[in-house]
């Protein structure tokens, strides 16, 4: 397992991060995956012990009970808290009240400590708002981010799920007061979701933010299961929770690519999926789930995959998002600033 530097933080997380979306299964993300405290353990284990340190939650993922798992998990295992990064998340809807969803101080606070209550921590290492919240102004959203950080409740904070506008505005709104800023970034991002290169990761590089990419399979579509000839499999997610949203025609012809460098490497179409992604500029730690550990001990193996630079042309050529105003416009017009050898 090779690491990286989130950001200009100085913290050190390992090249994959460990998602726990797979953990409880309870409403909408049984779909996903409903996994209790035993097998949560044997994963947990894997995880560890293959040298990845960082672990990824939300307060809504089965509504606290991924939380809970992941917190006894630690417990019942002995980690050492100190030489693990656990990041979780606040936006989503956590009870019926009228207040307890959103990015406002009050619903932040209250979500923290009882995020906290269910890992058994003291603290969180990341925490990211999990999306935009259009009613709460973004200056009292990074205001009270802020805040937490100064509580000691949480050490970083980072976002989910924003245009890329919205996180400069507050970049700049936390930089004129002297406040925390955001440290990273999780977005989806896989061969067929490359939307984030047209804004999401120049903003990254121009800031040095961490990039943490979600779902780099594409919501299992590109596990290998998927195929023109083969739609559904019965145990895949997408048989009932058919998410991201992606380009079904487009991605067959990525898989076809991708399997036949898979053959050519002996791996599979996941594997090649999983290290396009990692060796991508700005990416920092690839965000990766699993329903057992034959499954998790395939997308770790997926990190010792380094694709050719004649791979990576091949793949590029089939994935490759069409050029977009202004982005065509841009490359146009600078054009004439590149200095010719």
């Amino acid at each position: 397992m090779k690491y990286n530097f989130l950001g200009n933080t100085g913290l050190v997380v390992s090249e994959l991060c460990f998602g726990t979306m797979t953990f409880g299964g309870k409403g909408i993300w049984e779909a996903i995956g409903k996994i209790q405290q035993k097998e949560v353990n044997d994963l947990m284990k894997v995880v560890v012990d293959s040298g990845i340190n960082f672990i990824d939650t939300a307060n809504v993922y089965s509504f606290g009970e991924s939380e809970k798992l992941l917190g006894q998990s630690i417990k019942d295992l002995g980690f050492n808290r100190n030489e693990l990064v656990i990041a979780t998340k606040v936006r989503g809807r956590m009870g019926e009240g009228v207040n307890n969803m959103g990015l406002s101080r009050y619903h932040i606070f209250q979500s923290v400590d009882d995020s906290l209550k269910r890992l058994q921590l003291d603290h969180i290492d990341i925490l990211y708002v999990h999306g935009v919240d259009p009613k709460t102004a973004v200056e009292d959203i990074v205001r009270t981010l802020n805040d937490i950080v100064l509580t000691g409740k949480a050490r970083y904070i980072a976002i989910c799920n924003w245009p890329a506008w919205m996180v400069m505005k507050a970049i700049g709104i936390a930089e004129r007061h002297g406040w925390n800023k955001f440290v990273g970034l999780q977005y989806f991002y896989s061969l067929s979701g490359r939307d984030i290169e047209r804004e999401i990761l120049p903003l990254a590089a121009d800031q040095n933010l961490a990039v943490m990419p979600w779902s780099p399979l594409a919501g299992g579509f590109l596990s290998g299961k998927f195929t023109r000839d083969v739609e559904a499999t019965g145990d895949s997610r997408r048989d009932t929770f058919d998410f991201p949203p992606i380009n079904k025609e487009r991605t067959y012809d990525i898989v076809d690519v991708i399997a036949e460098i898979g053959k050519q490497h002996g791996v599979s179409v996941a594997e090649v999926a999983l290290a396009w992604v990692r060796q991508q500029q700005g990416v920092t730690s690839t965000i990766i789930g699993a329903k057992n550990v034959d499954q998790l001990n395939a997308n770790i193996k997926s990190t010792e995959l380094l694709l050719t630079v004649d791979d990576l042309k091949k793949i590029d050529e089939v994935s490759a998002l069409p050029k977009e105003y202004p982005g065509w416009m841009v490359e146009r017009q600078s054009a004439d600033r590149a200095i010719k050898s």
